[in-house]
């Protein structure tokens, strides 16, 4: 089988291609990259050695697809992933938009010309910002938490996380909605033309190579800053790092994404799934700090309390209905994750300056 990554020098891409070469599966893969994120030319050179066929291209333009080569299955792993792009002067909004949503349409056209699966990995800031941001939270071993006993919660929420069934209703972000667009348009496509499409919306992937920045990579950018003794900061929520998210390694992607390539069609409400690592690995920033401090030495955190746009406390993702349909569950713990970014960054001390030069 043939299957296509677009973003494939980027952390999640270059993650995935690596998994499917060493499960030894037999697959070919075909990557797609543009290289405008600091670091993803460092991929390019061992992406090759593994047998990756790599293009230059820019998904926005649709000419820069013509090169590619019939593949069985497009895997999209390209985006910008911040949730402040397009507000935060780095990128515009149009930029986002012709990213995000124009290249996940001309993807799509891709596949329907070559009669190709289509699997989009998506966000979990496809829910809605305002629910979230009035959870009835409390603090506990300095994080925020949801109480079991809590009543009336939003429909699609428990303590357990945010279920496939929560509101997307806006405000999610302009990047949040350029996912949830192209959710959309990736499940009518697949309907109108026939085509196998598969929606995985992810947590907060992390682990070792990551381009880690504060808006984005949280994990990788924490221990990375943390270890190099660079500038860090609470932001918001009064300033003390109680704002919790879960952790799951691309890596754990592969089993699922190897039973989606073989699946049949299931109906349309089964198309959509969360995979992320739940509340077994949540944690909160000033957790992270503890776990730091512990393993890499002492660093001071300064607090800001002023808050940025469209922070939430809490978000973590029940990802029952992914292990109900495809009896999926990750299988690298947060500690291991934790201890794979810290060695990585141990013998990469330049890594931010590489990755996150801004």
């Amino acid at each position: 089988m043939r299957i296509l990554i677009s973003g494939v020098c980027g952390f999640v891409g270059s993650t995935l291609a690596h998994a499917f070469a060493q499960a030894g599966a037999g697959h070919e893969i075909v990557g797609f990259d543009n290289f405008i994120r600091p670091g993803s030319e460092s991929n390019r050179a061992d992406l090759k050695r593994i047998g990756v066929k790599l293009f230059h291209g820019d998904l926005r333009a649709a000419s820069d697809l013509e090169t590619l080569p019939a593949v069985d299955w497009v895997i999209d792993a390209a985006a910008n992933p911040s949730v402040l792009a397009g507000v935060d002067g780095r990128t515009s909004s149009r930029q986002l938009i012709e990213h995000n949503l124009g290249g996940t349409v001309n993807l799509l056209e891709f596949c329907k010309q070559h009669r190709a699966g289509f699997i989009l990995l998506s966000t979990s800031r496809v829910y809605a910002i305002a629910p979230l941001a009035a959870l009835p939270v409390v603090v506990e071993a300095n994080a925020f938490r949801i109480p079991a006993n809590t009543a009336n919660l939003p429909h699609g929420i428990s303590a357990a996380g945010v279920t496939e069934d929560f509101s997307t209703q806006a405000p999610v972000s302009l990047y949040g909605a350029t996912k949830l667009a192209s959710e959309a348009l990736a499940l009518e496509y697949g309907e109108t033309f026939g085509l196998p499409v598969w929606i995985n919306r992810c947590g907060v992937l992390a682990g070792a190579g990551q381009f880690g920045r504060a808006d984005q990579g949280i994990f990788a950018y924490w221990i990375n800053a943390w270890l190099a003794r660079r500038s860090l900061k609470y932001i918001g929520f009064g300033g003390h790092g109680h704002q919790v998210r879960d952790c799951l390694h691309p890596r754990d992607l592969l089993p699922v994404l190897e039973r989606q390539l073989a699946a049949p069609k299931l109906n349309a409400v089964d198309r959509v799934a969360n995979f992320a690592g739940g509340t077994r690995s949540a944690m909160s920033l000033r957790q992270l700090s503890d776990w730091c401090a512990a393993n890499l030495g002492p660093h001071s955190v300064a607090a800001d309390s002023k808050p940025r746009p469209f922070d939430i406390p809490w978000m973590v993702l029940d990802s029952a209905k992914a292990e109900r349909l495809w009896q999926w569950r990750p299988t690298t713990g947060p500690q291991e994750i934790l201890e794979e970014i810290a060695a990585h960054a141990r013998t990469h001390p330049q890594w931010l300056d590489l990755s996150a030069p801004f």
